[in-house]
């Protein structure tokens, strides 16, 4: 029987509000191989399948005890929404865009009247649907998108997007507006659908690819209005060290930010980010999470917890391939902290 107090304490956690205990899930993908076999929802088939994709994310909490229902399993929907050609991956490997259809023309690039109905967002909406039926009020459910930049990269090309912070930032800029829009108004549908909270995820936007000056004038502004557009709770990941940019992702308004092992002063890191965002993360899922033993993870799970963490979660998407015995140790480490 689910814990009745898990979306209260997720909540709460994200309001600034006391909690019992810090939380203990995933913000980004949960599906694994393992997983797979358990739910029989595998991938590719799981990305395009309403049932199949509810079934696999509800599996992370049923077989292995995650906190919170974290779907979909890769970083395309937006993407395919919006004009990009689709890769479906395989069972181990997650769908990727195939083609950048505003690469050479992106003056077209705008927000399609029928942009609700194109691609996937229709599945997402329904798996919404079927998994809060299915959990009710008291598992909390997160939806994972490409974040602005993410986004405007896969449909300029990665190699345009950081070219033109330099010699064409107008254009990028009108870029990202687009790209910011899509994401709010899939968020604002998301809310509506049922879920408790987004996480964006913007991994081109951080410092190991983008030089923080970029983010600060081009992407801090489109942030901050998506993250006063609407309502609800609103999370972001970036990867890599992100410790340079964690106040300025702290000031747009984002009630959690999502860090992955290499920001290694969690300390540190909360005086950044200051009382008012939460700090999610960050065992290493190439690292501890998919090769380390339980009692591993349970030491890295307690660095996490006396670091100040606030929920304790993957510092990225976790490998498919991850043992659903370790990512159960997360849990059990937790709950081992606070006996």
């Amino acid at each position: 029987m689910a814990d009745p107090d898990l979306r209260d304490r997720f909540l709460n956690t994200l309001t600034g509000k006391a909690v019992d205990k810090v939380p203990a899930l995933s913000v980004t993908q949960t599906g694994t191989v393992e997983l797979m076999k358990e739910s029989g929802a595998a991938w590719p088939e799981a990305h395009f399948d309403a049932e199949k994709m509810a079934a696999l994310a509800l599996s992370a909490h049923t077989f292995a005890g995650l906190e919170a229902v974290r779907y979909p399993f890769c970083l395309t929907v937006l993407s395919e929404a919006m004009g990009c050609r689709i890769n479906q991956g395989r069972y181990d490997i997650q769908p990727s865009p195939g083609s950048h259809p505003f690469a050479k023309e992106p003056e077209k690039l705008e927000l399609p009247s029928d942009f609700t109905e194109r691609g996937r967002i229709p599945l997402i909406f329904d798996v919404t649907s079927i998994l809060r039926k299915k959990v009710g009020e008291e598992v909390p459910l997160i939806a994972g998108m490409e974040g602005p930049a993410s986004l405007a990269s896969r449909l300029i090309g990665t190699y345009n997007f950081l070219t033109w912070t330099l010699k064409k930032p107008e254009i990028l800029k009108e870029c990202l507006e687009v790209t910011r829009a899509v994401c709010s108004i899939y968020t604002e549908m998301l809310y509506e659908a049922g879920v408790d909270a987004v996480c964006i995820v913007d991994g081109i936007a951080g410092p190991d690819t983008l030089d923080p000056r970029h983010m600060d004038a081009l992407i801090k502004p489109e942030y901050e209005r998506f993250c006063r557009s609407g309502k609800g709770i609103k999370l972001i990941h970036v990867c890599g060290n992100s410790t340079s940019i964690l106040k300025t992702l702290s000031r747009c308004g984002f009630q959690g930010i999502s860090i992955e092992e290499k920001v290694t002063d969690l300390r540190a890191a909360k005086k950044l980010v200051g009382g008012k965002t939460s700090l999610i993360g960050n065992l290493s899922s190439s690292g501890v999470m998919l090769n380390g033993t339980c009692e591993e993870i349970e030491e890295e799970a307690r660095r996490c917890l006396e670091g100040g963490i606030d929920i304790l979660a993957p510092g990225c998407g976790i490998a498919p391939k991850t043992p659903i015995k370790n990512i159960r140790a997360l849990i059990e480490a937790r709950n081992e902290y606070y006996r």
